[in-house]
């Protein structure tokens, strides 16, 4: 009972007589730590003041950390370090597949095989490489990396610049005299040890760094500091922390009782970037192959159809014309080098060669059926018809045409209006399809004129014809020998569909 009483007044007298100055409070705190601090087996402070033994731990953690601060601030490759870790957690087997996915590689390849088994091949082996990233791999590397990022803030912490303060004599990275620091007024190093606590914190979190270590023992031939030696200070560090002695300084540092000093790790997943990388260059080395091969088969028909590559017949609707589009990304015509090649067929073939056997054997023979020979006819008709739409068309998007002032008008103002942008890109999208729609129709029809001259090339070769009747008499009126008329007619044909499929498959489609 008599301890009762003794609570009940002693609680009566502190509340009558405590102040509630929150100055006061705040000292009352401020007292409260540096009491705890004092007790504390790390002795780095005293009466606002940094004793010499924090820049003494702090020399001999730059003296372990100076070889592997050299080495960070070397590498001037920020993405160094992530092919590093993933170089080293690559088996045998997968450090042979990206060597073989390498631009180099694949296109040495392709000098002694064919395009088409060099991308099989590539695509089977980029398969194989990335399906190899399981989960447990890919946590293995991005740890190993957290790893190092963490090590090198430590390391690359500028310890010089915080001893110096101690000892304004001291030399960077000279380790072979022993330095003379003094004690200072704690408030010239409080964002230092601020920093530092944020670049400890993390080093204390991790218990192992083998895996780390071991990857620079491979990659550089050593260890960047003795692992003995760094797990002897990430210990002492986390000794350190766990005490709360840093904490306890920079509250009375700062005056703030309430302090609490906070650190965070910054993730970064390296390997989707890494495995997109690989895949985007892969899939583009062998995309220029193709491309490459491609063009080479389209150069190769241009010679045999024309002569030359250098094919222009259009006046407007043309590579060269599309250029301005392009630079400020507002389309481009699609279909300009297939709709210029069929302009070309048409001039040198279509009106010339086909023409003359066109005429003699749809007007001249004398055909069993109509139904026979009605495919060609409306085919051979067709293509004429287009000679007139084409140029029609071409003349649209000239600078005063229905089409074409219409995109000089918007385009200057395209890049700061939306409306003119949208504009310019439907009147392009128009012409595009338009421009497809000649080419294929154009195909189609040339494809089925090529079936009939087969079919009526094998009727000619007949004693007797079955579908013309009146060989004999065509030959008469013929002023080319009707079997190379009909073969050259057809072998042209074949070489221009071809090239429109090449042509298409090239990205134009």
């Amino acid at each position: 009972m008599a301890d009762t009483q003794e609570t009940f007044f002693t609680k009566l007298f502190s509340s009558l007589f405590s102040s509630n100055d929150p100055e006061a409070k705040k000292k009352k705190k401020l007292k409260a730590i540096a009491k705890e601090l004092s007790k504390s087996r790390y002795h780095f402070y005293k009466n606002d003041e940094v004793l010499p033994s924090l820049p003494k731990l702090f020399y001999e953690i730059y003296k372990a950390v100076a070889s592997a601060q050299t080495m960070f601030n070397s590498i001037e490759n920020p993405n160094a370090f992530k092919y590093m870790v993933v170089n080293f957690a690559l088996t045998e087997q997968q450090h042979q597949l990206a060597d073989n996915l390498t631009k180099e590689a694949i296109l040495a390849k392709a000098q002694t095989d064919s395009v088409d088994k060099v991308s099989a091949e590539i695509s089977e082996q980029l398969n194989q490489f990335l399906s190899a990233f399981d989960a447990e791999k890919i946590n293995a590397i991005e740890s190993t990396y957290k790893k190092i990022q963490i090590f090198k803030s430590f390391c690359t912490f500028d310890f010089y610049f915080f001893l110096k303060k101690f000892d304004s004599t001291l030399r960077e990275k000279e380790f072979n005299s022993i330095p003379k620091f003094e004690k200072i007024n704690a408030e010239y190093i409080v964002e230092d040890l601020k920093d530092f606590i944020c670049i400890a914190g993390p080093v204390t979190e991790i218990s192992d760094w083998s895996d780390m270590m071991k990857m620079f023992k491979e990659a550089k031939g050593q260890e960047p500091i003795n692992p003995n030696v760094w797990n002897k200070i990430t210990a002492k560090l986390r000794s350190i922390l766990q005490s709360k002695t840093f904490d306890l300084m920079l509250k009375l540092m700062t005056k703030k009782p309430d302090y609490f000093s906070e650190y965070s790790v910054k993730e970064e997943q390296i390997i989707d970037s890494y495995l997109e990388k690989i895949k985007t260059e892969t899939e583009s080395t062998l995309s220029q192959l193709i491309a490459a091969q491609k063009n080479s088969k389209i150069g190769g028909l241009l010679n045999q159809i024309f002569g030359t590559t250098d094919v222009v017949r259009l006046r407007y609707y043309t590579e060269a014309a599309s250029a301005p589009y392009e630079k400020r990304n507002l389309g481009k015509f699609l279909y300009a080098a297939p709709l210029n090649y069929y302009k070309a067929f048409l001039l040198d073939y279509i009106k010339k060669d086909l023409r003359e056997f066109s005429d003699l054997v749809l007007i001249r023979g004398t055909w069993t059926s109509n139904s026979l020979s009605a495919p060609m006819s409306n085919a051979y008709n067709a293509l004429l018809e287009s000679s007139e739409k084409l140029i029609a068309f071409d003349d649209k998007l000239a600078e005063e045409g229905e089409v074409g002032i219409k995109l000089k008008t918007h385009l200057p103002r395209a890049e700061r209006d939306r409306d003119a942008k949208g504009i310019i890109n439907t009147l392009i999208k128009d012409a595009n399809e338009t421009a497809k729609d000649f080419c294929v129709e154009a195909t189609k029809n040339l494809v089925t004129i090529a079936k009939t001259i087969k079919t009526i090339m094998e009727d000619y070769a007949k004693p007797k014809g079955e579908i013309i009747l009146n060989w004999k008499e065509l030959d008469k009126f013929a002023e080319h020998p009707i079997k190379q008329l009909g073969t050259d007619v057809y072998k042209h044909i074949y070489l221009f569909v071809t090239l429109m499929q090449n042509c298409f498959s090239n990205g134009n489609n």
